[in-house]
């Protein structure tokens, strides 16, 4: 990308002729004076919803159970709902991100959160609220894609700021919602009549409505359309335009040949070479993880009381210490780390870490001592510290950075799809484990970081300062050259000026 002087300040001015310019300006990050770090504020905002909604039954699956009269089973799909709402959200939202822009897709989800959240909190039947429950997990799963393009495609590539530490934020943010759910529940829990312990579970339902709200309040002001996949969808001169908005950069087109609007993708690319190999691993550290995080962080409150014989104000106080001592002071040190390190050595160590807690879990059980019981504590603390640093930060850094604008809601959307079974799956079978198995139900996770480590051996893929928008290898994947159009493509799209 080359640049012209200002006339007037001597400023340089970017050039843009073509989309790879547009994700030049993007990698080197705003100027100043505009409002890009608002829309990964918003985004993270997205996320944090998505936390809030997925935490809120975690203590009150109990109330619910008993409020409706629930067997195990039952209780199983009320807790398992919104995770399974995820699934076709994910794949819905993937391909709507990559057809119709991030803009649409964000603002939609917001409004499926506001809907659904009243709903839930207002059920009045299991039914209504498994299928309200189900609706919100459709909102996480459209929401997760389009968020994550919003922190990739308006963050630079490298340094503080850069697209991996900012798509990294997304764990200390969901650890902040989950112990901001905690707070919530243990202040409701204060004030709520004992003859109505339905209204604490509703009450926290419905208040995820609230910043959903606010979010919508907003929009007009701050929130655009990404720059990138409008450029790549062939209007180069609005991509200039929310540049100016939000980078703070006057751009100067000098388009060198009509843009090419590419045909649309959907999943094909992602099962050719060598998208499918990286594809596979991200794919396996999301499904372990959300696996493991949702039997272990989800049931927490469940496992703390049945393997400590507390009470609900310890359960609760527990889990808070937890989510912020461990949880999120781990995403923390991700989001640190994201800049530096090697995203495949830090998944590693956290995978190790992971090993060690579930294990010290499995071999304690129920504790009958003190020491029994510090070692229970100790290995959920080591859990979420180790998935708060290491596989929960690095599954969206992985599933953001490996795959270009193109297809990164696809891509992402897929990744989510997978997940999604896995945790699925654990939050289903999870009352049944624990009633069946007891404490040995962790010998179960185990497995879970134990496969994320085989496979890292197998697959060596790394994304730490990879650009997949720059990557020349995975344009052929994306739309096949045939000699009638290559010298069409190169000037129109893949030129460097």
């Amino acid at each position: 990308m080359t640049s012209a002087q200002n006339a007037t300040s001597g400023t340089p001015r970017p050039i843009i002729r073509h989309a790879d310019d547009v994700s030049a300006i993007v990698n080197a990050g705003p100027q100043g004076g505009g409002h890009a770090n608002i829309i990964v504020a918003l985004a993270l905002g997205g996320v944090f919803l998505d936390a809030y909604d997925l935490t809120t039954l975690s203590y009150g699956i109990g109330d619910v159970q008993k409020h409706f009269g629930l067997t195990t089973s039952a209780t199983g799909m009320v807790a398992a709902a919104m995770s399974a709402g995820t699934i076709v959200g994910s794949i819905a939202g993937g391909w709507l991100t990559d057809r119709i822009g991030r803009y649409a897709v964000f603002m939609a989800d917001m409004i499926c959160f506001v809907i659904a959240a009243l709903v839930a909190g207002m059920a009045p039947t299991a039914t209504i609220l498994i299928l309200a429950r189900f609706a919100m997990g459709f909102g996480v799963g459209m929401d997760l894609p389009v968020a994550m393009a919003f922190l990739s495609e308006f963050s630079k590539l490298n340094g503080k700021g850069s697209k991996a530490s900012r798509a990294a934020a997304w764990c200390p943010t969901w650890y902040a919602a989950s112990s901001l759910c905690f707070f919530l529940v243990f202040a409701l829990d204060a004030v709520v009549p004992a003859a109505h312990p339905d209204w604490l579970w509703r009450a926290s339902l419905a208040f995820g409505a609230l910043p959903a709200l606010l979010i919508i309040l907003v929009r007009n002001r701050y929130m655009s359309e990404s720059p990138i996949w409008i450029a790549r969808n062939g209007d180069l001169e609005k991509a200039a335009e929310i540049l100016r908005a939000s980078h703070g950069i006057d751009p100067v087109l000098q388009i060198e040949a009509p843009p090419i609007r590419p045909q649309p993708h959907g999943i094909a690319p992602l099962f050719r070479q060598p998208l499918l190999k990286r594809g596979i691993l991200v794919s396996t550290i999301s499904i372990v993880s959300a696996y493991s995080y949702a039997a272990i962080a989800f049931g927490a409150p469940s496992l703390l009381a049945g393997m400590l014989h507390l009470d609900r104000k310890q359960v609760l106080i527990t889990s808070i210490v937890l989510n912020l001592v461990f949880a999120f002071t781990g995403g923390l040190i991700g989001v640190r780390l994201a800049r530096y390190v090697s995203s495949r050595k830090v998944n590693i160590v956290g995978y190790i870490l992971q090993a060690v807690s579930i294990g010290t879990l499995a071999i304690v059980g129920t504790p009958h001592s003190t020491t029994g019981v510090i070692a229970v504590l100790g290995g959920f603390a080591g859990y979420l510290f180790g998935q708060g640093f290491g596989p929960g930060c690095q599954q969206m850094i992985y599933a953001t950075l490996t795959y270009p604008t193109e297809i990164r809601g696809v891509g992402i959307g897929m990744n989510r799809l997978i997940s999604g079974l896995g945790a699925t799956m654990a939050m289903w079978a999870l009352p049944s484990l624990y009633a069946n198995f007891g404490t040995n139900l962790f010998w179960f996770i185990l497995s879970a970081p134990l496969i994320g480590l085989t496979l890292h051996q197998v697959i060596r893929w790394d994304v730490f300062n990879y650009d997949p928008d720059g990557d020349d290898t995975l344009k052929g994947v994306l739309r096949p050259v045939t000699r009638q159009d290559t010298s069409l493509q190169h000037s129109a799209l893949f030129n460097q000026g």
